[in-house]
């Protein structure tokens, strides 16, 4: 484990950072505090609701569980880091066409899920979507507007290729 003294460093959004807080600062609070990536929302702190998502070496995960010593060497996206990507372009029109945006406290997080499967599955099922989003919640809008939102960037991703 590293001291307290030892810099951690990363990729954040493309581009080398170092981190010389403690290590065992949670990455969602590092990430927010001291890069001000405020896309990411702390939702209840146990890694269960979604809205810390972040893209860690490609895979989507909970950033308020993870110390963020665990993340030296590695490359980590927020929602703000992949604004200028075609894929995600499309993710932000299809959510705001289908109404799957109310309060958006929620909405970064299910971007990061609906990002990383589509990734990895340009066309998932609606069970496939489910699945990938299931670590996700929303009080406001509902699960079904938001599959719907997803389904649209699928069709939406067909026609550009």
């Amino acid at each position: 484990m590293k001291s307290q003294n030892d810099k951690i460093t990363f990729i954040l959004n493309g581009e080398k950072v170092s981190y010389a807080g403690n290590p065992m600062d949670r990455l969602v609070d590092v990430l927010r505090e001291n890069f001000e990536f405020t896309g990411v929302k702390e939702g209840c702190g146990e890694g269960e609701c979604g809205a810390c998502s972040v893209l860690l070496d490609g895979k989507n995960v909970p950033s308020c569980i993870i110390p963020v010593a665990t993340v030296q060497n590695k490359e980590i996206y927020t929602v703000e880091g992949l604004r200028e990507v075609k894929m995600f372009q499309i993710l932000v029109n299809s959510f705001a066409d289908a109404g799957a945006v109310q309060c958006g406290f929620c909405t970064p997080g299910m971007m990061i899920s609906a990002y990383a499967l589509l990734q990895s599955n340009n066309n998932p099922t609606d069970d496939e979507i489910r699945e990938a989003i299931s670590g996700n919640f929303c009080r406001c809008t509902g699960m079904n507007m938001i599959i719907e939102a997803i389904k649209l960037a699928v069709n939406r991703l067909g026609e550009t290729e």
